[in-house]
């Protein structure tokens, strides 16, 4: 554990095929996901880990069953509102990424009120993707970055990546040094793809419901063994 990354972002899979196994209903596997959440938020902040990211709703979700999508909004409700208590008694601070504004009001309203009352914690950062897309937020970043440079007087064509950057969701947060996917999957699935370029991905068979300080350890320890060059020569 001699190298800790600053910043961990989680691709939290396996939620459905956990309560499969077990023949309980997929809500059922959404909601004992939302303990592991707070168990590792606990154990990452114990390792050292200043950041953490998690992807819990993603722009294409809207596409599975109007069921699971009231039962995880249902969730996503009682989470933000049990994250107030968290974030008091542990220091931490939340904010929400993504396109919050098709989201329930009343919804939008806890959300702000959490990354308001939150703001001044300097413990664990910690970050959900709500309503999230990386395509989704690139083009969000660039419009936003573009609008700036025209009310400066710039033309389109002095745009930087500094200046899309700085538009992005994240513009406050150091990209993820390390992609955790878990349930044996291995791509991004549209999480976080401008600000994975130089990330390290780990991934693991465990299924998110079951995933634990143990796992989270291996994880951070497989990291400490990569030699992050950035595009440069190996130090070694």
């Amino acid at each position: 554990m001699e190298k800790i990354p600053q910043h961990i972002a989680i691709i939290m899979d396996g939620n459905g095929r956990w309560a499969k196994k077990r023949g309980l209903p997929r809500n059922v596997g959404h909601s004992q996901g939302s303990k592991t959440v707070r168990k590792i938020c606990e154990a990452a902040w114990n390792f050292g880990v200043k950041y953490l990211t998690i992807y819990a709703f993603s722009t294409e979700n809207w596409s599975r069953p109007q069921e699971e999508i009231d039962a995880l909004m249902k969730l996503l409700r009682g989470f933000l509102k049990d994250a107030e208590k968290q974030c008091a008694e542990n220091n931490m601070r939340v904010r929400i990424i993504g396109d919050i504004s098709v989201l329930p009001e009343d919804m939008i309203t806890s959300i702000k009120h959490l990354e308001e009352v939150s703001a001044v914690n300097t413990g664990l950062q910690f970050q959900i993707a709500l309503n999230y897309g990386g395509k989704d937020e690139i083009l969000r970043a660039v419009k936003k970055a573009a609008k700036k440079l025209a009310n400066e007087g710039k033309n389109i064509e002095d745009m930087t990546t500094a200046d899309i950057s700085s538009s992005l969701d994240t513009a406050e947060i150091p990209d993820p040094d390390l992609i955790i996917r878990t349930s044996g999957e291995q791509r991004l699935s549209n999480f976080l793809m401008w600000q994975s370029a130089y990330s390290e991905f780990y991934f693991t068979d465990v299924l998110w419901p079951d995933f634990d300080k143990k796992d989270l350890e291996k994880a951070i320890l497989y990291y400490g063994s990569r030699d992050r060059r950035f595009g440069g020569l190996s130090k070694n």
